[in-house]
């Protein structure tokens, strides 16, 4: 198993990694900090006085047609890249009540303290997804609106990074053994370059070689708590020493 292009999308534009917003007919990109909330609507965090700003003002009409565009960052050298997602939308900007109920999404994905001055220094801006595309490989996957808002991100995606580090740094020689085995490799030295709910991706071969493989988990993480129950395979725990008689 391996993530759906619905689950890409949600993964890349969760708020975890920048962003450029594209607005209809008008200048840009522009960057902007964004995030999602549980239903995968978009919130953009834009400061009142900038150029985004002005482009978004509504004016006489509620709300501006606007592309939210995310380029994959792998975590490590070597590592695939998940693609590139673009989402669009109409964003309406938000005030009141509505825009401290945002907040709250905003923080639980970015915790910033510029929240604290939304409606002074900051406004949020909101946008349903009406269209969704994936760029991986060369190839555009369009994702229907609904199967978008239905997916997940990764649960792993915020510490992708600290966790291959982890296992290259502190378990490098168990996890070389077990996935030697598994792909049936002798001279080539694996290592793992990405890993997401389903499982791991496998680099291997010469430095510069392009062979991948993925190994699933047992089953799909749900929780990140579970991940190192489902890394137990590579990471066998120590016998126990018995006592002397």
């Amino acid at each position: 198993m391996a993530p759906t292009p619905a689950e890409l999308i949600r993964t890349l534009v969760a708020g975890r990694l920048p962003g450029l917003v594209h607005l209809a007919h008008r200048p840009g990109p522009f960057h902007v900090r964004h995030a999602t909330d549980l239903e995968g609507r978009v919130l953009l965090l834009v400061p009142v006085f900038s150029d985004l700003a002005a482009e978004l003002d509504p004016g006489a009409a509620r709300d501006v047609a606007v592309v939210l565009d995310v380029l994959d960052l792998p975590p490590a050298a070597g590592a695939p890249s998940a693609g590139r997602a673009w989402v669009s939308g109409w964003a309406v900007p938000l005030d009141g009540e509505s825009a401290r109920r945002a907040a709250v999404d905003f923080a639980a994905v970015d915790p910033t303290g510029d929240l604290l001055d939304v409606g002074s220094r900051f406004r949020l801006h909101r946008f349903e997804v009406a269209e969704a595309r994936l760029e991986t490989a060369g190839v555009v996957h369009r994702v229907d609106p609904g199967e978008y808002a239905a997916a997940e991100p990764d649960p792993l995606h915020a510490d992708e990074a600290a966790l291959l580090a982890d296992l290259a740094d502190h378990h490098g020689p168990e996890v070389v053994a077990y996935l030697r085995g598994r792909l049936h490799l002798t001279g080539d030295e694996p290592r793992v370059v990405r890993l997401d709910r389903y499982g791991l991706v496998v680099a291997y071969g010469r430095p510069g070689d392009r062979r991948r493989a993925r190994l699933p988990f047992p089953h799909p993480l749900a929780d990140p708590a579970d991940l190192p129950h489902l890394l137990l395979p590579l990471l066998p725990l120590p016998t126990p020493a018995h006592p002397h008689p």
